[in-house]
């Protein structure tokens, strides 16, 4: 008696366990998606830079010569830096943008003093750089210091259509690093100058909000509903077997 009932118990358990699954996937299913996460990659551009040149003279960088530059964005600032093939910089247009991961690469170079060259900057992001001021994202050289300068604030202005995207009044601010490599660790967080990203991206991925969910849901539907016809199936067969 208690062989043929728990095949019957087990059996409407699943039925249950699926129904129930198939009801909440009917109901993501229905239920109108509010937005997209889109992601997008940024693929060249220019990078304009500013710098009040008394200011730093007086802190010991006297701009003395560029090399492989580019005319800025505007003439409100004195160098433009090419985004260069190798950028693989990505984010996501929630919030505005955030950052996902990779660099956004550039060519070109400056030199201070007739000695130091710095360039070929590379701006990443680091969420532990991230303060009340900065932004988490940081310009690093790549040729003779290979360390971080700047800290970036958070952008003034944002512009974004999907296809061109420009952040501008972007603060640089000198990084702790920087500042000791001068010998002047006041200088952490002083305001260095200020840059313009203008930026050609292209989208990378779109993940719809609830698709997943739905994915998951429909999934676990099917595997359980296997599971159960299989269980019903054995049962069924054990109970032909013991009547025999």
């Amino acid at each position: 008696m208690r062989f043929y009932q728990v095949p019957v118990i087990v059996g409407g358990a699943i039925r249950l366990k699926v129904s129930a699954l198939c009801a909440i996937a009917a109901f993501v299913s229905a239920a109108p998606i509010q937005a997209e996460a889109a992601t997008y990659q940024v693929q060249s551009g220019v990078t304009s830079v500013y710098h009040d040149l008394s200011f730093l003279s007086s802190v010991g960088l006297d701009l003395t010569g560029t090399d492989n530059t580019v005319q800025p964005i505007n003439s409100n600032f004195l160098v433009g830096f090419n985004i260069s093939p190798g950028t693989n910089f990505t984010f996501s247009d929630v919030n505005g943008l955030t950052p996902l991961s990779g660099t956004i690469e550039h060519t070109g170079t400056v030199t201070f003093n007739n000695q130091v060259t710095v360039g070929n900057f590379s701006v990443g992001f680091d969420a532990t750089r991230a303060t009340n001021n900065t932004s988490g994202l940081f310009l690093k050289d790549t040729v003779s210091l290979n360390t971080t300068l700047f800290d970036l604030s958070a952008p003034e202005t944002l512009v974004f259509d999907g296809k061109d995207l420009t952040l501008g009044g972007v603060k640089l601010l000198f990084s702790p690093e920087f500042a000791g490599i001068l010998g002047n660790p006041s200088l952490a967080g002083v305001l260095g100058g200020i840059v313009q990203v203008d930026a050609k991206v292209v989208r990378v991925a779109t993940v719809p909000e609830g698709a997943s969910v739905l994915a998951i849901l429909s999934i676990s539907a099917i595997v359980l509903a296997t599971k159960r016809n299989k269980l019903v199936s054995k049962n069924t067969l054990n109970c032909s077997r013991a009547s025999l």
